[in-house]
């Protein structure tokens, strides 16, 4: 019973991200997720009490499985902390500058939208960032004591500037949709990564 519950609750939150990272939150209304998840009305209250706790739940789920990916290309243990760092920028790299085009980050995505429409997405969505800004830090921090980054560096502040470089690139390639801006991210990136 329990594997079903799990089974239909992770397919409505895996129909509602691709949904999602296409068209936005406030845009999909409940009819459109139950009919391409094939999953009826009552199923979806069972599970969520209301669309935002839905939106929430998708968040958190995103987030965990987003830093089980982030701690694997952290963990790399034939590669020093600035090779580690830069294995993440060019996977970033690569998502969205892709044949398809599209990435499916919905930080990206969501943020501006939901901050101002639900507190609670707003606070799932800073959570699951600062997060992932700690680990940033802590890959910088591994960096600094392998000798593979300038001793200098300030772990925490250099973390949080990366991480609003690429989410800014991020947002103008979407806008131009060319290659130029995840390009100069990661030409900016190499640069702040150098030693002095």
């Amino acid at each position: 019973m329990n594997t079903k519950h799990q089974d239909t609750r992770q397919h409505l939150l895996n129909t509602g991200r691709e949904i999602l990272a296409v068209r936005g939150f406030s845009s999909v209304g409940l009819s459109t997720l139950l009919q391409q998840a094939g999953v009826p009305k009552g199923s979806f209250y069972h599970y969520f009490k209301s669309k935002e706790q839905f939106g929430q739940a998708l968040l958190e789920d995103y987030f965990s499985q987003y830093l089980i990916e982030l701690n694997a290309l952290f963990g790399q243990p034939q590669l020093n902390g600035r090779e580690r760092l830069m294995s993440y920028w060019n996977e970033w790299q690569h998502r969205y500058c892709s044949p398809q085009g599209r990435s499916d980050c919905l930080v990206v995505k969501l943020s501006a939208e939901v901050a101002d429409l639900s507190e609670a997405m707003r606070l799932t969505l800073k959570a699951g960032t600062d997060k992932v800004i700690g680990r940033i830090q802590g890959c910088i921090a591994a960096g600094v004591t392998d000798g593979s980054l300038p001793a200098a560096t300030k772990p925490a502040l250099l973390a949080t500037s990366l991480y609003q470089l690429w989410l800014g690139a991020s947002l103008l390639t979407k806008l131009h949709r060319d290659e130029q801006h995840m390009n100069q991210a990661m030409a900016m990136t190499r640069q702040l990564l150098m030693h002095h």
